[in-house]
């Protein structure tokens, strides 16, 4: 069966999301390299994306590490600054979506107050007929109950689903139900796979 519904991941698909080029710029590239290894910044913002708040796990974070309590503070105060801006041809081919009538759905770990930026700034993000967030549910991708989620929340079949994300490991639990998956690289990939599997048509692409 050939998918009739799209469901994107949000960061670096649709959105840029580039927090080591952010650090690079306000602390220089060494710092940023030790900053990041001696502390999981990254482990902070899977906290945020499942829902444990904004503020709160930033302050823990900077609380164990005084030394770089500073820095870690930046990812709260200046987090929109992280974002280097949409990713113009993957919003297009999400619109034409919506032209053709093609349900457009999001799965994604983001935050509920960094969501709540990201749409002020980016109207798109508002266009989804359906969003499916990590901070929401309390689960994260490739946790498969997320996938189980999207499915009984939105009645669309396993098979129905065409799902695009840039992590390998989201989109094979993704695809373990049957879904059809494609890992994201550029906007040209997506592209010609939403052509090939027939969800646009050369006449209605952007």
């Amino acid at each position: 069966m050939k998918p009739d519904v799209m469901v994107f991941d949000i960061g670096r698909v649709l959105i840029g999301w580039d927090p080591e080029g952010f650090f690079d710029c306000q602390i220089g590239r060494t710092a940023r390299e030790r900053l990041f290894a001696e502390v999981d910044l990254h482990g902070m913002n899977l906290r945020i994306d499942e829902g444990h708040g904004f503020a709160t796990p930033v302050a823990e974070l900077a609380a164990r590490h005084p030394e770089w309590a500073a820095e870690i503070r930046l990812w709260h105060d200046r987090w929109s600054d992280m974002v280097p801006g949409a990713i113009p041809r993957s919003v297009a081919l999400m619109r034409a979506l919506k032209r053709r009538g093609v349900p457009v759905l999001a799965l994604t770990n983001f935050g509920r107050e960094t969501l709540v930026i990201a749409q002020a700034r980016f109207a798109f993000l508002n266009e989804f007929d359906r969003m499916f967030v990590s901070a929401e549910l309390g689960l994260l991708k490739p946790d498969p109950a997320i996938y189980a989620a999207l499915e009984t929340g939105s009645g669309y079949a396993p098979e129905r689903l065409f799902f695009t994300d840039d992590r390998p490991e989201n989109c094979a639990a993704a695809a373990a139900r049957g879904w059809h998956t494609h890992l994201f690289e550029e906007p040209e990939g997506l592209e010609a796979a939403l052509l090939a599997h027939g969800l646009l048509t050369e006449e209605s692409l952007p």
